[in-house]
């Protein structure tokens, strides 16, 4: 049997593709498109949605004509005494308390990968207090659920890279749901 050259096998194959050609033609349309896109989104733009997780008011989102291509931002509404649906996603979050105080159920992912590969979360929340002018930090793949402690309606901003969901990997699980959903 001959030992074949890398020469000699580049050129083997009849298939032909257009993969570059469209990228650039994405890149094309992406520019124009940025061009006509949005810098200032007015709240009268901005969506609402009742989700799994309460009523929430789309500020940056990639459905939205806008510019920013990186990150998704909504508000979170809590009514008074009240609180989140829990869910948990494999991108990080980073919540601003615009109004309201309350706390956080912080529930992290515990794995090993010594002989296997094994993850599961702790049985045991971390709790976190919260009041107007705080971040909040919630890692990938936590399970979070919010909490309204304080008097009248809490608004949580919740941004989120959209690499992650880029990539196909937007994972979401909703694992309870807040209450009226």
């Amino acid at each position: 049997m001959a030992v074949l050259d890398e020469r000699d096998v580049a050129h083997a194959g009849t298939k032909t593709c257009n993969f570059r050609a469209d990228d650039l033609q994405k890149s094309i349309d992406l520019r124009k498109s940025y061009e006509s896109a949005m810098n200032v989104v007015s709240s009268e733009d901005q969506p609402f949605e009742t989700t799994a997780d309460g009523l929430i008011k789309h500020l940056v989102h990639e459905k939205m004509n806008t510019r920013e291509h990186c990150i998704d931002a909504h508000m979170l509404f809590i009514k008074e005494g009240s609180r989140s649906g829990k869910s948990r996603q494999m991108s990080e979050e980073l919540i601003f308390v615009a109004e309201g105080s309350g706390y956080d159920l912080h529930w992290d992912v515990k794995f090993d990968c010594d002989i296997t590969y094994s993850w599961d979360w702790e049985a045991e929340p971390r709790r976190f207090e919260w009041k107007r002018g705080d971040f909040i930090y919630i890692p990938p793949f936590t399970i979070q659920q919010h909490f309204n402690t304080g008097t009248g309606e809490a608004r949580l901003i919740k941004i989120t890279n959209r690499i992650v969901k880029s990539m196909g990997f937007h994972w979401v699980d909703q694992l309870e749901n807040a209450p009226g959903f």
